[in-house]
């Protein structure tokens, strides 16, 4: 790698933790052998570049705002209460990820993320999951995606959907296998001791 790859993190209030902070090891953990270069370099994103709020009292100080974030390669966008009952009807939200798809070379959701995915349009036509709890809703509520309710993430190319919480880590493992290798991803598994297998429980498209 001649460059660090950039990951943006989206934050909002009532975000669930370890859906953000998940990806967010992952990635900042991640190194390559000869360690010349770091892999990623991860940033927070929230829509005015505001201190949120996240899930069970955790504030967390974002590093942007939608006005003055950079380009991403990578752009995560996890889920929780704050993803399902409120972001899913902020247009300003969706329209900034639908903004951001077509300038990232992979756009991911943690969880049900993937209700703001699939309100932007994005998934019509795609398979995805999400959070186990919310898998009817998504259906019901998105019938132009074929949800998959058995795997921890499906990988669609350059769209990659995942279930809720900590299949956010598989999911994130698997980006990094993609961009870096897979014994890049397993030895950052292992400095998480965190128990992984390339493409286990996951769907990836052929």
């Amino acid at each position: 790698m001649d460059r660090s790859v950039t990951v943006g993190i989206l934050l909002f209030d009532e975000v669930e933790v370890l859906d953000f902070a998940g990806p967010f090891e992952v990635f900042s953990v991640s190194q390559l052998p000869n360690g010349s270069v770091r892999p990623f370099l991860v940033s927070t994103v929230s829509e005015n570049g505001q201190l949120i709020h996240a899930r069970n009292g955790l504030k967390v100080q974002t590093d942007y705002g939608f006005g003055n974030a950079p380009e991403f390669d990578v752009l995560v966008i996890p889920g929780g209460p704050g993803a399902r009952e409120r972001e899913v009807h902020n247009p300003s939200v969706i329209e900034w990820i639908k903004g951001r798809e077509a300038r990232v070379s992979i756009l991911a959701s943690v969880c049900t993320g993937a209700f703001l995915l699939a309100k932007a349009g994005l998934l019509n036509g795609k398979k995805a999951t999400t959070h186990w709890a919310s898998l009817d809703r998504f259906a019901r509520e998105f019938p132009g995606v074929t949800v998959r309710r058995d795997v921890r993430y499906v990988d669609e190319g350059r769209i990659i959907t995942s279930g809720g919480i900590s299949a956010g880590i598989d999911m994130a493992l698997h980006i990094v296998a993609k961009i870096c290798g897979v014994e890049v991803a397993q030895t950052a598994a292992r400095r998480m001791e965190y128990d992984w297998q390339p493409e286990r429980g996951g769907e990836a498209r052929a």
